[in-house]
């Protein structure tokens, strides 16, 4: 009889809560831990950690008690919350999802700069307040983009926009003149000089030692009056203080934030109530059945690393 795995899921109190995951139940004995004293209670005996809130933040605070554990998958794209020291000096193998919320968050990031470009949000205001507000709107053929961050879902921004018609150049740790979804891809050391002539900004690097703080005073001052920055990221990524300042003072046009420093986002958080700025709550990536294409990434990496035990 085949041996089971010690399975244990993060972040969700049943497995009725992930479509799919009934195709991993023969090769897995598996425990749900949706919170920190749960995880204490399973994590001792865990060989495979399926992380699914990618937010939460006790696997850190338990990392002492994983002494059998042996791989992670972790259920979003970014996994920054797992590269904590302790985690860094262990043999513990990590994977993601990469590929699953590409499309999804290509498809969100086209949007918003139709939100923009089409007055959305006044047009919305308008008809709640029944007052017909007629305006001219941009048109956004031959537009400037610039894409920080070139990884899996960078690209896929890259390769819709530039089929809506937009000149789509990235920024990533090196140049290469020679891309095929960006008309050039220009070292991040370049950054401030790049930032002059693009209409729309779209950050999404991972979240590193390097990329902390990647947006401030001196980058938004660098930006175009007229430009829009979208922050699909980690809110980690930008001077928050420094953005604020930038929309009230009319440093920048306007922004679109879906990933914040604190979430969810405090109620009293200045970025609720600015005009120019569309606020969503971390929420890009994810689609309707999403859940069904990460239980098959992780079935299938269980199936090709012999069940969990290579």
């Amino acid at each position: 009889m085949e041996k089971k795995i010690n399975l244990v899921i993060q972040g969700v109190s049943s497995i009725d809560e992930i479509q799919g995951i009934d195709r991993i139940a023969n090769h897995a004995e598996i425990r749900c831990a949706p919170d920190l004293d749960s995880m204490k209670r399973c994590l001792p005996e865990a060989e495979v950690l399926l992380g699914w809130n990618f937010r939460a933040k006790e696997l850190r605070e338990t990392w002492h008690l994983a002494q059998n554990l042996r791989w992670i998958q972790w259920s979003g794209a970014g996994v920054d919350a797992v590269l904590f020291p302790e985690f860094a000096a262990s043999d513990v193998q990590l994977t993601n999802v990469r590929g699953v919320f590409d499309r999804a968050m290509a498809e969100y990031t086209l949007g918003l700069i139709f939100v923009f470009a089409k007055g959305m949000v006044e047009t919305i205001a308008a008809q709640k307040e029944h007052r017909w507000s007629y305006r001219l709107t941009e048109q956004t053929l031959g537009q400037k983009v610039l894409v920080v961050g070139v990884g899996s879902i960078g690209r896929e921004i890259g390769r819709l926009l530039k089929q809506a018609g937009f000149e789509v150049s990235g920024v990533g740790r090196s140049a290469r003149s020679d891309d095929p979804d960006f008309e050039k891809v220009y070292a991040v050391d370049d950054l401030i000089q790049l930032l002059k002539t693009p209409d729309y900004v779209v950050l999404i690097p991972p979240l590193t030692d390097q990329t902390r703080g990647l947006f401030g005073e001196t980058e938004f001052a660098a930006m175009k009056s007229t430009a829009r920055f979208i922050n699909l990221g980690r809110g980690e990524l930008v001077d928050e203080t420094a953005l604020i300042t930038a929309l009230t003072s009319g440093v920048i046009a306007g922004a679109a934030l879906d990933v914040f420093q604190d979430e969810p986002l405090p109620e009293d958080s200045p970025f609720w109530d600015l005009e120019n700025c569309v606020v969503s709550p971390h929420m890009s990536g994810d689609y309707h059945g999403y859940k069904e294409p990460v239980v098959r990434c992780f079935s299938l990496i269980l199936n090709v690393t012999g069940k969990g035990e290579n």
